[in-house]
């Protein structure tokens, strides 16, 4: 692994646990020399997690579509600042560039880009290991959600493991190192 994409909020969040988090996250890919691919702002937990990584002399790269260039303040201090004609076009960069994907807290952008890669994982479009940083309990209500998702069918065991899931950042990251994707089918009638 080169480079983990973590995606998070453009706030900080009400719970100071949320910016100690992404503090840790960027800290713990500098401890493994990995590089970061975010959304490219300045403001909140994006904003927290590169600069803590830039802080320590570690490698950026943001992605930003035009449109949310002023509104999410685009990070000037990166190495790499790529603005985008869409979010579509943000997201499938920010796919290319990573080895890896863990979400921390965030609001509906967050949800809809770790689901998508859950998603391109589970049909088998890419096979990168996918995590939830669970900060202060923040995503207690979604890993609920996905076990009775799993539990009632809708999603296989294997596939509900695609979403790795912790509290520690360094313990997330090792669990990436050993990840291995199902070798079951892609999409069963459970996944539908």
């Amino acid at each position: 692994m080169e480079r983990i994409c973590v995606y998070c909020g453009s706030s900080p969040g009400h719970d100071p646990a949320y910016r100690r988090a992404a503090r840790e996250m960027g800290e713990a890919l500098l401890d493994r020399d990995l590089g970061l691919v975010f959304g490219g702002g300045s403001v909140g937990l994006m904003g927290t997690v590169a600069d803590t990584v830039l802080d320590g002399g570690g490698d950026v790269v943001g992605v930003i579509p035009e449109a949310l260039e002023a509104k999410e303040v685009a990070h000037g201090g990166v190495t790499e600042l790529q603005v985008v004609d869409s979010m579509h076009e943000r997201k499938q960069r920010m796919v290319e560039h990573s080895d890896g994907f863990i979400a921390l807290p965030g609001g509906l952008g967050t949800l809809e880009e770790l689901f998508e890669v859950l998603t391109w994982a589970q049909l088998g479009i890419h096979e990168k290991p996918c995590g939830v940083l669970n900060a202060g309990g923040f995503y207690d209500g979604l890993v609920s959600h996905l076990d009775g998702a799993a539990e009632e069918g809708f999603v296989s065991p294997a596939h509900r493991d695609l979403a790795q899931v912790d509290t520690d950042p360094a313990a997330l990251l090792d669990a990436f190192e050993t990840y291995e994707p199902p070798t079951e089918p892609k999409v069963g009638p459970e996944d539908t």
